[in-house]
């Protein structure tokens, strides 16, 4: 698992120990993805599941992209589709992807690599693998992050933002066990490049056998860790969690991290998705493709979708 890493961690800012009077966030609940397949046909594990949309404001869905090694022809990607009233955040890790929209958006990311869609008042847009990968194969492995939009921009104009590993904030915990990827939001004073209209916070851990970290985060934020590889701990309490694994913690100051002294042979260190946000705690309606506040405006979205109104693919216009 590449994504942006350093020669020397002990060489980067380091995050700053907790203070005495931090409470730690304890852990909610431990909630395992079960596997499926989206678009043309790629596996996923919808991180999710199970969990209350309550728990996840101002989250709405999110997918682990693989692993997969496809051999030559097999690659696989989403044919154009429609979204409205919130944000895609596609998050690369191995293997490449081209996205393309119907706003003028697009761009390809590799390992590290970020696209950010705000879909705004409604797109269409395609992802998928380039040809040389689909002739090729190779390794396949992101997630993908959806976060709702305030019913006050659910009709912003939409938005695409290509954000590149060299531009996310690196950060080493005090020890240097742990290699903090900032995506988005701050952590500890450190921004991420990644522009939101919700407040929240995205960060890819890497954490070395037998390390642990203990991050500073929002009060006002909820905050959620997903395993993408390895075998760690989570909480004060330590506990147990494996890959494809989401753990929601409760109030406090602190989210503590751990990788377990041992990882299996494919892991060589826990890699955990870390992401919290200031919830909306507005009303929630959602169907498809799109996430809006009533029933009535996914009816509508759906009407403006089959009548051409969302754009139509970029292929297609004259």
């Amino acid at each position: 698992m590449p994504a942006v890493t350093v020669d020397d961690i002990l060489t980067l800012p380091r995050v700053n120990a907790p203070e005495p009077q931090s409470t730690d966030r304890p852990v909610k609940t431990v909630t395992t993805a079960p596997q499926g397949y989206e678009g043309e046909g790629f596996p996923v594990r919808r991180a999710f599941a199970g969990v209350s949309l309550g728990a996840l404001d101002p989250f709405i869905h999110m997918d682990q992209m693989g692993e997969v090694n496809y051999a030559p022809g097999e690659p696989k990607g989403t044919p154009w589709h429609p979204h409205r009233g919130f944000e895609t955040v596609t998050y690369m890790i191995d293997g490449i992807m081209e996205h393309q929209d119907s706003h003028g958006g697009g761009g390809v990311i590799g390992g590290g690599d970020t696209q950010w869609m705000t879909a705004g008042e409604g797109i269409l847009h395609i992802e998928a693998p380039p040809e040389h990968l689909v002739v090729s194969g190779g390794l396949f492995h992101g997630m993908q992050l959806w976060v709702n939009l305030p019913r006050s921009d659910k009709m912003t104009t939409p938005r695409y933002q290509d954000i590149t590993g060299k531009e996310v904030a690196l950060l080493s915990s005090p020890d240097g066990g742990a290699l903090i990827r900032v995506i988005a939001g701050e952590i500890d004073g450190h921004r991420g490049p990644g522009s939101t209209y919700t407040p929240i916070s995205i960060a890819h851990l890497s954490i070395a056998p037998g390390a642990s970290v203990t991050l500073p985060w929002n009060p006002e934020f909820n905050a959620l860790a997903y395993v993408m590889a390895g075998n760690g701990l989570v909480g004060s309490e330590r506990r147990p969690v494996h890959t494809g694994q989401l753990s929601v913690f409760g109030r406090g100051d602190t989210v503590t991290l751990a990788a377990a002294d041992t990882q299996d042979s494919r892991s060589e260190s826990l890699e955990v998705y870390l992401i919290g946000g200031k919830p909306i705690r507005e009303p929630v309606a959602m169907a498809g493709p799109f996430v809006m506040n009533t029933r009535a405006e996914v009816m509508q979205a759906f009407e403006d979708f089959q009548a051409g109104r969302l754009g139509v693919p970029t292929e297609t216009r004259d």
